[in-house]
């Protein structure tokens, strides 16, 4: 899989609506793409955050956005999992 098709899934992923075998690539894609691999943990801290009806982080918000831009102007390349050099959850950019 790579950064477009399992952006496409990622919410279905982690709310465990997948099938096994897609459920399976996705998780290796997450494993091997540092870039995939925090945007999981930025929705993960987005739904925390509104389980706990509390507003989520805004930076974990920010982060969302951009890398949803980013999916959109960023071409396929074909190397999911070099380090997209993104900045992890709950850290200052």
């Amino acid at each position: 899989m790579n950064c477009l098709q399992v952006a496409r899934v990622l919410q279905s992923y982690l709310d465990g609506e997948t099938d096994e075998k897609t459920a399976r690539r996705v998780a290796v894609h997450l494993n091997d793409c540092r870039r995939c691999g925090l945007e999981a943990s930025v929705y993960q801290e987005i739904h925390s955050a509104l389980a706990r009806r509390t507003s989520p982080d805004r930076g974990a918000m920010e982060r969302l956005h951009a890398f949803g831009v980013s999916l959109l102007s960023d071409p396929p390349t074909g190397d999911d999992d070099v380090d997209h050099d993104t900045t992890p959850p709950g850290s200052a950019s």
